[in-house]
């Protein structure tokens, strides 16, 4: 049994106006849209695929207050396409953040709602990913994380060390998971989080059963009576475990 990271679950006080911002940033079409809910994905694909991490967003009363855990980094082909990338999501509303990085090669911006992303200058390592090459969460220890994550799901681990750690889907396409050494400490209920998803044909209660064997624990953020089960990691980021397909 495993699971695969098939989307991100990004929290929004406006819901279609920050997934027509994120729609237009990466180039991906609106895929559906509901009272609260945009989903969005690559023109043309067919849900579910590795090539793509798709997005939810979901609406929320509550506004963003703290620098967000998880977060998105875009992919670029050359230093022209990065300058131009960052000229034009600036144009689309969003706007320079200062998380303390300091002198680096990449740029950080917020989106319109304040979700912080990076542009990341080109490199190889990226060139097949996509416009999204890594999603990115901060932990205080990357090593028992890409033990939890490498064990909770069939994506191959590619990179570990005591400051970061890389995993990526087994069939080698796609966006990486990234998990960040940093000195941050969680206080809320984190704005973005991973959405994993069964196989066809797996049961979805037993694959929870063995998350929670791994390390996993239940929580509660209000989810009420829904198909999927919301759990969170050894550091307390939340997750949803959905229904196989």
């Amino acid at each position: 049994m495993a699971t695969r990271l098939v989307q991100i679950a990004m929290n929004a006080q406006d819901d279609s106006a920050l997934g027509q911002f994120w729609a237009e940033a990466l180039g991906w079409s609106v895929s559906s849209e509901g009272p609260g809910v945009t989903n969005l994905e690559p023109v043309g694909f067919i849900y579910p695929d590795p090539v793509a991490v798709c997005i939810d967003v979901i609406a929320v009363p509550e506004p963003k207050t703290v620098k967000n855990r998880v977060h998105i980094d875009l992919a670029t082909s050359s230093t022209a396409h990065q300058a131009d990338l960052v000229a034009r999501l600036q144009d689309l509303g969003a706007t320079p953040a200062d998380v303390g990085q300091g002198d680096v090669s990449w740029t950080v911006l917020a989106d319109p709602e304040g979700n912080e992303f990076c542009v990341l200058e080109p490199h190889p390592f990226y060139r097949d990913t996509g416009p999204i090459a890594e999603v990115v969460v901060d932990c205080s220890d990357p090593r028992a994380m890409a033990r939890f994550w490498g064990e909770a799901m069939d994506w191959t681990l590619h990179e570990v060390t005591d400051g970061h750690a890389l995993l990526r889907s087994a069939k080698g396409v796609g966006p990486y998971l990234g998990f960040l050494r940093t000195p941050d400490v969680k206080t809320v209920k984190n704005r973005i989080h991973l959405d994993l998803r069964p196989y066809p044909g797996d049961d979805q209660a037993a694959e929870v059963a063995r998350l929670r064997a791994l390390g996993a624990t239940d929580i509660d953020i209000g989810q009420g009576d829904v198909p999927w089960v919301c759990l969170a990691d050894p550091e307390g980021n939340e997750f949803d475990v959905l229904t196989p397909r």
